[in-house]
């Protein structure tokens, strides 16, 4: 009797470690293949579950075909759906399996376009005629079309007359936030574009509302230096200094001229920086763009570029110094001075350094 029982025992010993075993073992492979969490363009085709595993398996996402399959059964989990996935290696079985039920949300015709910060509306219209169906022209002429523009004002609360000055180039500069945005496809319409760029902006923007409503400078002023700030200053760490020049220059007799060659660039429509601007240039006082020349006072008359979120907030809260001038050396190390003559000693410091890059 004492026989039995010692095999009975040794018998359930057996089988609990099996059952341990193969739990174990079923856990494992059910478990993501590695920590890397990039993310993999999958093309799941119309077919069996064999065919689904193996490309699973191919593309190192699952661990073991058999313990796949055998999740599938014991939940049921038969409905998965052709498309195309993006899944990583971190995954684990189950939420793959997951993914695979709801269906693929990719669109293969879908476009990405990335508008880096501080690009201007021409750069912003190569873009679009670059990545869409759309021509340069056809951007520029809606930017221009007056009832489109009249339309986007009802909206946008941001959006003011300001911008339909006639001698604004565009008028929507400024206002159309720098991303990365996905669209359908190529045959996105211009409108559509610019919807969820200014949507962007809105959700950008909502949160300093007050305080861009209830500045002394409008709105429209304060997107505008912001976009100076963009240009201008060298590090995002430095802009909130950069600002501080500006605004005391905008107070000040002795320096009434913001002196930026950004905006001497955007008044001659130069995208080029490498290129000298000419005496004529610099000195273009009908331009009201040009704020080099002496007789334009204080703000050039619209946004010169489209700033960042961090230009907007260095604009609406600027560092409170006493300096007027500022230079970046080579390594965008920024330099503020008071008056004129400390500024031409650190330029010359700078050029004797070998560290003048402008």
């Amino acid at each position: 009797m004492k026989k039995f029982r010692n095999i009975a025992i040794a018998l359930l010993i057996f089988f609990t470690a099996i059952v341990l075993f193969l739990g174990l073992y079923y856990n494992i492979n059910m478990a993501k293949v590695s920590e890397d969490s990039t993310l993999k363009e999958i093309t799941i085709e119309e077919g069996s579950i064999d065919s689904i595993a193996n490309t699973l398996k191919e593309n190192n996402l699952i661990k073991n075909i058999t313990i796949f399959k055998v999740y599938l059964r014991l939940t049921n989990k038969t409905n998965l759906k052709a498309g195309i996935y993006n899944f990583s290696e971190n995954m684990g079985v189950k939420k793959i399996v997951t993914l695979l039920e709801k269906g693929s949300n990719i669109n293969p015709d879908e476009i990405t376009i990335t508008f880096k910060e501080g690009i201007n509306i021409r750069t912003v219209a190569k873009l679009i005629a670059n990545n869409t169906d759309n021509t340069f022209d056809d951007v520029i002429n809606k930017i221009k079309d007056t009832s489109y523009i009249n339309s986007l004002i009802d909206e946008y609360w941001f959006l003011t007359e300001d911008i339909k000055n006639e001698n604004i180039y565009y008028p929507l500069e400024g206002y159309l936030y720098p991303n990365t945005y996905r669209f359908n496809s190529r045959e996105v319409s211009i409108e559509d574009v610019f919807k969820k760029m200014l949507d962007e902006t809105d959700r950008k923007l909502s949160k300093y509302r007050n305080a861009l409503e209830g500045d002394n400078l409008s709105i429209h002023q304060l997107i505008t230096l912001a976009s100076i700030v963009e240009l201008e200053g060298a590090k995002a760490d430095d802009r909130k200094a950069v600002a501080g020049v500006f605004y005391n220059r905008l107070n000040s007799t002795s320096y009434p001229t913001l002196g930026s060659d950004a905006t001497t660039y955007y008044a001659s429509k130069i995208d080029d920086w490498s290129y000298s601007l000419t005496s004529k240039e610099l000195n273009d006082c009908t331009n009201m763009y040009n704020t080099r020349c002496s007789s334009n006072t204080g703000l050039p008359i619209g946004p010169i570029c489209n700033p960042s979120i961090e230009s907007i907030e260095a604009t609406i809260n600027p560092e409170s110094h006493e300096y007027y001038f500022f230079v970046a050396d080579c390594q965008g190390k920024v330099y503020l001075t008071k008056n004129s003559i400390e500024h031409e000693e650190i330029i010359d410091k700078l050029r004797k350094d070998n560290n003048w890059c402008a």
